[in-house]
């Protein structure tokens, strides 16, 4: 099996750790807090060290970069000496939202093989929604080791560069979209008399199982939102409510938003 280091071990980059860990491969874990890194090597068991990034520039064959995107130069002039000093083959895979594969490659090296991934918080249940962009020196072998070793995260899709950032702000951002809806629906119930731990379920249960619907039947939202809309019924009066809200346009702007911020962090 191949060793695969992580530098940066948050929420995402964790949680790819832990969907890693299931695949079989080697896991080596460094983090600025060394204690993260040592909580999440004993959490994820005997494939999973403690390491440094110097150790894991040297050990590694895949190496998941989940630091925040202002730290990357920093980052990169760290370990800059141990990747000029490597003899064997290394793929370097970043998580920064914004930036773009040239980029990483002027800060740490043009001749590396880089992938650009989008994962989303989900993959730490392994229904992750990954999104995948690579450098022309990124080998087949590669992507195939990545798909191996992702498999156990959620989904992966490959996409072209050029639209890796807009994808992002659905799938990457998303989630706390449907949070807050999710909780707006609870929010809802509980003003019409439920109790707050049954309003919440419901809500979970009804998103999920309306996003398996979807997925099942390959039918449109829309044609979905019809057949449940009775003539003057309830649950027209519902659409008509969040209409007036301006609730789809809202959530349009929201995806607008995030693109928009994405693209500034990648300057």
């Amino acid at each position: 099996m191949s060793k695969i280091g992580f530098i940066g071990t948050g929420n995402m980059g964790g949680a790819l750790a832990r969907a890693v860990g299931k695949s079989g491969h080697e896991i080596y874990l460094s983090d600025f807090l060394k204690d993260k890194a040592v909580a999440l090597a004993l959490e994820i068991g005997a494939c999973a060290h403690a390491s440094d990034n110097a150790e894991i520039v040297r050990e590694c064959d895949v190496i998941f970069v989940g630091v925040k995107p202002q730290m990357l130069a920093a980052l990169a002039d760290e370990i800059r000496g141990e990747l000029s000093a490597r003899e064997t083959h290394l793929c370097l895979v970043s998580m920064a939202a914004g930036v773009t594969l040239a980029r990483l490659g002027e800060l740490f090296g043009s001749a590396l093989p880089i992938v650009r991934i989008m994962p989303n918080t989900p993959a730490a249940v392994g229904a992750g929604m990954i999104l995948l962009t690579a450098s022309e020196q990124v080998s087949d072998s590669d992507k195939a080791l990545l798909e191996t070793a992702l498999s156990f995260a959620g989904t992966l899709d490959t996409i072209p560069e050029h639209l890796i950032d807009a994808a992002s702000a659905v799938s990457g951002c998303g989630p706390a979209f449907v949070c807050l809806f999710i909780e707006a629906l609870a929010d809802g119930g509980v003003r019409c008399g439920l109790p707050r731990d049954k309003a919440l379920a419901y809500a979970i249960e009804t998103v999920k199982g309306t996003a398996a619907l979807l997925t099942e039947s390959g039918k449109h939202p829309g044609r979905v939102k019809d057949e449940v809309c009775s003539p003057a019924g309830s649950t027209i009066e519902g659409v008509t409510a969040l209409e007036d809200g301006g609730f789809r346009a809202l959530a349009i702007e929201a995806v607008t938003a995030a693109y928009a911020r994405t693209k500034e962090l990648g300057k």
